[in-house]
């Protein structure tokens, strides 16, 4: 490993030095000098409020684990308890109404409703796939996945079942049939579409026609009008391109010779620097932070081998059309690319300050993600994110209205050193954080000028409500967690609130991760309930995901639903404060107790194995079931605080945990048997550095900053690297 050297009364890791110095700074024409000067003064009056900020956390935990233990064993008296927390600040003054006053935001996030993905950046093929999503093939995700069963002669095989694809072509055209209804006559039915004037003109076998029950629902084509390469057309804001070719794969077969009809999909991507990421210093900061420059230069290419051939994976170009008038019709074809930052808590090794500290890794991300973003916002041509002249950076683990300002007071202090005018850096408030969700309307408040996304988190939510109250008894098996009053009320209240402070039109309100990438048909059911809940946009695990899970948003006018939820009455704040634990007439049986147990140690050891030993911060892990799902770190959050919750309570056993540990460490080695390098857990015994992190995770849950699970990763993944 490079040492670090000084510079500027700092010690900066001198491979940071460099990338910032010589694939950044000439980018922007800036002096090295006078960007290591405001950098390091940023965090010499920075970094003591982001300490402070985090030992006001510790001490609102201490008297809050107090107040249970004082009472332990004593029925719950939620008008007590209420008070108790504004007593000692932690739960704050609501005041007057107000509306955000957020400017100069894409139409992505501030009119368009639709799916959003979260991508690691540390992998350059999986965010290039990311960035790359903003259209799909509605073809390729019925034939690909569970949409359409795998039985009855509609299986599909390494060949290509015939039978499979007129079931793709018949579904994707009821689509059309449900969304761009003609006015009479059925899509399934068309021999040939054409464009007269502002008009789609379908025709039939007889000889018959039809146009659009919406006119409008037209706004562009390419090639001739009388016979088309391709049609746009557009509903609730969102494009569906039908792509003409008779001697396509399918459109050979297609009757309209209709080759394939392609969805807008992911509207924005996350790029992710933090739960999804395993960089645990300054070599991983760096690729992270090159792999984001690459994306905000537009030259981030991926070079992979696919079944035996080398490809090259690079960002789309924009969409060209003509529309109805005859002039250009430009469309992104990418989604817009947020970064998401690490929180407040932990420290990197790129930077020491004066003291010898290593310097916050969230005051790190800011400038160095914003110093990068600032390139695209210099474009004129070419590759363009942001088309209004904003960076959009999203804070996660933000505990109350104090730690969002701070985060405004970074970004000021970050405007000012790059020379971008003020609120150019907007904010995404993650509502995972219980102090935030009890206090969300002051936290916009925070950043009235900056917000453009608020949204909720089942997985970090529960972390945290498990941590918050510990001592406060036994918490239910997580099943029954998600079906108890205060997680509807956290539901509901984001929305309700973000509504009242006027994000629509200016920023999104979003909802939660789809986990299981191979189970699209139940997704199919289950993820309208979010645009229907109010959200306009919600996260999905996979490019294919997206693709259809932008159906739902043209099934539900998102905003139209707005109005609805808006006359409703609000969610109650007693609800948000009554604590999911097991009652005192619950006795959970010992079945019971074993499957949460090996389920939450079969699912931790199943990720954990992975950070540690590959350095992957997130990945489709089998579960118990052997049923894939996306985890990350908020995953491994909620299941360690639930052991160490049952654990602390007597639920289990350190032996019964103890035992099921070494029982599922066989299961995931079993599970990860064909994963190349990987080395089991059971066969390394007390040497393997991810069964110890494991075990920590548990065992020193109770201890852990928020029950966050970073600083022990960090450590036993250093040691791994350096061994």
């Amino acid at each position: 490993m490079t040492m670090p050297q000084a510079k500027n009364n700092r010690v900066i890791h001198p491979d940071f030095s460099r990338f910032i110095n010589d694939e950044v700074l000439p980018l922007h024409g800036m002096n090295a000098s006078q960007f290591w000067q405001d950098f390091s003064q940023l965090i010499e009056d920075l970094s003591p409020i982001n300490r402070q900020l985090l030992a006001k956390r510790d001490t609102l935990q201490q008297q809050i684990d107090d107040w249970h233990l004082a009472r332990k064993g004593q029925p719950m008296n939620i008008n007590e308890y209420e008070q108790f927390l504004r007593e000692i600040g932690y739960l704050v003054e609501e005041g007057a109404d107000f509306t955000i006053g957020t400017t100069g935001v894409d139409d992505e996030i501030a009119t368009l409703a639709g799916p959003q993905l979260v991508v690691p950046v540390k992998n350059a093929r999986f965010a290039l796939n990311a960035a790359n999503a903003r259209w799909g093939s509605l073809y390729d995700a019925f034939y690909g996945t569970d949409v359409i069963p795998q039985d009855g002669g509609l299986e599909s095989n390494k060949g290509y079942n015939p039978a499979r694809g007129q079931a793709v072509i018949a579904k994707a055209k009821a689509f059309l049939d449900d969304v761009f209804p003609l006015e009479t006559g059925s899509h399934q039915d068309v021999s040939s579409y054409l464009v007269y004037y502002h008009h789609l003109l379908a025709f039939f076998d007889d000889g018959s026609q039809s146009g659009l029950q919406k006119s409008s629902q037209l706004v562009a084509v390419n090639g001739q009008r009388s016979e088309p390469e391709a049609i746009l057309l557009r509903n609730n804001g969102l494009h569906v391109e039908i792509q003409f070719d008779r001697n396509g794969k399918n459109g050979a077969n297609d009757k309209a010779d209709i080759n394939d009809i392609l969805i807008e999909s992911a509207l924005s991507t996350i790029i992710d620097c933090e739960d999804s990421v395993a960089a645990v210093d300054a070599e991983d900061k760096i690729e992270v932070y090159r792999n984001w420059l690459g994306l905000m230069e537009g030259r981030l290419e991926a070079k992979f081998n696919k079944n035996g051939e080398q490809m090259t994976r690079r960002m789309n170009p924009d969409k060209f059309f003509t529309d109805l008038d005859g002039e250009l019709y430009q469309l992104h074809g990418r989604s817009l690319l947020l970064v998401r930052n690490v929180g407040h808590l932990m420290e990197c090794d790129l930077m020491q300050d004066g003291l010898g500290n290593f310097v916050p890794e969230g005051i790190v991300d800011a400038v160095v993600t914003s110093l990068i973003a600032a390139l695209d916002l210099k474009k004129q041509t070419g590759l363009r994110n942001s088309r209004t002249g904003s960076i959009y950076i999203v804070k996660p683990k933000m505990h109350g209205p104090e730690e969002v300002a701070f985060s405004g007071q970074l970004f000021d202090r970050v405007e000012d050193m790059l020379g971008l005018a003020r609120n150019t850096i907007k904010i995404g408030i993650m509502d995972e954080e219980r102090r935030t969700t009890l206090n969300l309307k002051e936290c916009i408040r925070a950043a009235k000028d900056r917000v453009v996304f608020i949204n909720t988190g089942f997985l970090d939510r529960t972390g945290d409500e498990i941590h918050t109250s510990m001592q406060a008894g036994p918490f239910l098996p997580k099943d029954q967690i998600k079906t108890q009053p205060w997680i509807q009320a956290y539901e509901n209240r984001n929305v309700e609130i973000g509504l009242a402070c006027g994000l629509p039109g200016r920023a999104q309100i979003g909802k939660g991760m789809w986990a299981m990438p191979d189970e699209m048909a139940a997704m199919m059911e289950a993820k309208v309930a979010h645009p229907k809940s109010g959200a306009n946009t919600a996260w999905v695990p996979s490019p294919t995901a997206a693709t259809l899970h932008a159906l739902h948003y043209h099934k539900v006018d998102v905003f139209a639903r707005h109005k609805r939820i808006q006359q409703r009455a609000p969610a109650s704040l007693k609800d948000l404060l009554t604590l999911p634990l097991i009652p005192d007439n619950l006795t959970l049986s010992q079945k019971v107790i074993e499957r949460e147990v090996d389920n939450n140690i079969q699912g931790l050891l199943g990720y954990v194995v992975r950070w540690v030993e590959a350095g992957v911060g997130c990945s489709k892990v089998p579960d118990i079931n052997n049923v894939g799902l996306m985890e990350d770190r908020a995953t491994l959050r909620i299941s360690s605080q639930h052991l160490a919750n049952w654990l602390l309570h007597g639920i289990c056993s350190k032996a019964q945990i103890e035992e099921s540990m070494q029982r599922m460490a066989k299961i995931v080695d079993e599970q990860n048997q064909a994963t190349p390098g990987y080395r089991p857990m059971s066969e390394q015994g007390v040497n393997s550095q991810a069964f110890k992190a494991a075990q920590d995770l548990i065992f020193k849950g109770v201890i852990q900053a928020n029950g966050y699970t970073e600083p022990l990763l960090h450590a036993y993944r250093l040691k791994v690297k350096q061994s």
